[in-house]
């Protein structure tokens, strides 16, 4: 397995399979050119097996940590520690930028993500919640 920081708008479209829906062209290009957004892609015999995306997030009085936005692994992948790789990698990169933590959310019952997650040294937070806003798109 090869992981890739991905620079190029054609790599997402070629692995659009792994995001929930097929990435929007103007969407990419906005999150490839900002220097604080990325996306690893996991390559497997040069076939996309997973990826996972990343924003850096600064705040005056704290400085920067990395969100774990997404992780995605195709389903014909899962099980083979993809996930755990991917994770592990952004973390790497977090650190290379000099961020004092990784933090995500998920479902309590994504028992994959979790595990994921779990492998490559996340910890749970306790007692924490996650409030929503959604707007309407016109």
């Amino acid at each position: 397995m090869e992981i890739r920081r991905i620079t190029r708008a054609e790599a997402v479209q070629d692995a659009g399979h792994l995001f929930d829906v097929a990435p929007l062209p103007e969407a990419t290009e906005r999150f490839l050119a900002d220097e604080g957004h990325h996306l690893l892609i996991a390559y497997d015999e040069g076939v996309p097996a997973g990826m996972a995306t990343g924003v850096e997030m600064t705040h005056p009085d704290k400085g920067t940590e990395m969100f774990l936005y997404e992780l995605g692994v195709d389903e014909s992948f899962r099980g083979r520690g993809v996930g755990r790789a991917l994770t592990s990698a952004l973390a790497d990169l977090a650190r290379e930028r000099n961020c004092y933590g990784m933090w995500t959310v998920t479902a309590e019952d994504n028992a994959a993500a979790r595990a994921a997650y779990g492998r490559a040294g996340g910890v749970p937070e306790d007692g924490q919640v996650v409030l929503v806003w959604t707007f309407d798109q016109e």
